[in-house]
């Protein structure tokens, strides 16, 4: 895909993986629609970064149906259509900071991570759909967490809550749904985030919480030993958008092998033939 000139929504700009992605499209000419809705401060620099030229910056909370359908009516009426959609929403619970669902404090806190991780994703695709159908070839990247793999186990279970964890499962189960629905004019493909600076690494207060030894035995769960990058991420969600053209309803993990990590392979045995 070409993407100068295309129309990108991208969800989460104002915090650092979805800004980087902004910046990577934008760079390629493309025109953005960045809703925001908390974190004040990050917001302001949205808007100095991206508040003049052709971009729509609106305050949308996108758990809110009327919201998310006020938002698709402002695209098609400026913009005609979309032709790339960033699902990249979530709402995290670490363990190690925010402690266990019995605690008055989080009350709240499964709903929130449910309603926004899994379920606001799927009420911005339903609402956008119609706009990306009328792309002549319109591309879906969904984020989503490798907590829906490991969920509270290992060292990283420091990191992921419960629900989570099973918000992000349920994301694959969306990306696979709406690749069905959405060919052969929209790809649907999901990038699977191990530890990210700014997202359950270096830079959130989680992982400040944590202890030199809980660092480094993360560090040491992790083949690549170290965390990933926002830039890293928006480069790969540019694979998807740009060069990946054959590929639908995959889950791209970027996580620097921690799934994959841990035990190393055991030597091959001689055998007794």
């Amino acid at each position: 895909m070409n993407i100068a000139g295309k129309r990108a929504l991208v969800l989460g700009g104002s915090r650092a993986i979805g800004r980087a992605i902004a910046r990577i499209l934008a760079d390629r000419g493309a025109r953005l629609i960045l809703p925001w809705f908390d974190w004040p401060e990050s917001v302001a620099t949205l808007h100095d970064e991206f508040g003049a030229g052709n971009h729509l910056l609106p305050p949308v909370d996108l758990r809110r149906a009327d919201e998310v359908a006020g938002l698709m009516a402002a695209i098609g009426e400026r913009y005609g259509g979309l032709d790339i959609l960033i699902n990249n929403i979530e709402r995290g619970g670490m363990p190690i900071l925010h402690g266990g669902y019995e605690r008055e404090v989080n009350r709240d806190q499964w709903r929130l991570e449910m309603e926004t991780t899994l379920h606001a994703k799927w009420l911005v695709f339903e609402q956008a759909l119609p706009l990306l159908r009328q792309s002549d070839a319109a591309v879906v990247v969904n984020l989503s967490s490798m907590a829906a793999i490991v969920g509270r186990s290992g060292p990283a279970g420091l990191l992921f809550s419960d629900g989570y964890a099973a918000a992000n499962r349920g994301v694959a189960s969306l990306t696979e749904t709406w690749a069905r629905l959405g060919a052969p004019n929209i790809r649907v493909n999901e990038i699977m985030l191990g530890l990210i600076d700014g997202r359950h690494g270096p830079g959130t207060r989680g992982w400040d919480l944590l202890t030199e030894a809980q660092r480094l035995e993360l560090m040491r769960h992790t083949p690549l030993k170290r965390t990933g990058t926002p830039e890293e991420v928006a480069r790969a969600v540019l694979f998807l958008i740009r060069d990946a053209e054959f590929a639908t309803g995959m889950v791209l993990r970027l996580d620097g092998g921690y799934v994959v990590g841990g035990e190393q392979p055991a030597p091959m045995p001689e055998g007794r033939l």
